[in-house]
């Protein structure tokens, strides 16, 4: 198996997992709160797309469809377009409302397919290039992309786990 099939394995399994953890999803589980401070299901899967569409956007010098195909726009969301989930405070995540499953599988949609143009265009030279030099050792774009998949995959596992907890309630 060569580099690009299995990173573009790896990102077709987040997709599968975001896919699982909201097509079908009573809207109101979405935002629903298993206990106090709590993460929901659309919070989950907003921000690892939106991390997701941030960091691939930066080291593939790209615009993010966050803000390029308007989704900041349809999601309506009470942040700026710059907003990726870190750091978000328990009223920020309870602010993150939203209802509409579709919308968050579109806009993962849109994030899977860019990440896919993307990794058609990498090399195996290019996995070594220093993409951060605030970590030390510096992060390379292979490390960036393992990151984000591993990051993706934890989060879609608590949103599938919690949408479970919550339609056995």
């Amino acid at each position: 198996m060569e580099f690009r099939e299995l990173l573009l394995n790896a990102f077709d399994n987040v997709e599968e997992a975001v896919r699982g953890a909201v097509e079908g999803i009573d809207p109101e589980l979405l935002t629903a709160r298993i206990g106090p401070g709590a993460n929901t299901v659309a919070w989950l899967v907003w921000h690892l797309t939106r991390v997701q569409d941030d960091h691939v956007a930066e080291v593939a010098g790209r615009r993010q469809a966050y803000t390029d195909a308007d989704w900041a726009d349809r999601f309506a969301l009470p942040f700026g377009p710059e907003a990726t989930g870190y750091g978000f405070s328990d009223d920020d995540v309870a602010a993150t409302r939203v209802t509409d499953p579709e919308l968050l599988v579109g806009y993962h949609t849109d994030v899977h397919q860019r990440t896919a143009e993307f990794l058609q265009t990498v090399t195996a030279d290019d996995l070594d290039r220093v993409v951060d030099r605030r970590w030390n050792p510096p992060v390379t774009l292979g490390v960036r992309l393992v990151s984000v998949i591993t990051d993706d995959l934890q989060h879609a596992g608590q949103a599938a786990y919690l949408r479970g907890v919550l339609e056995r309630r």
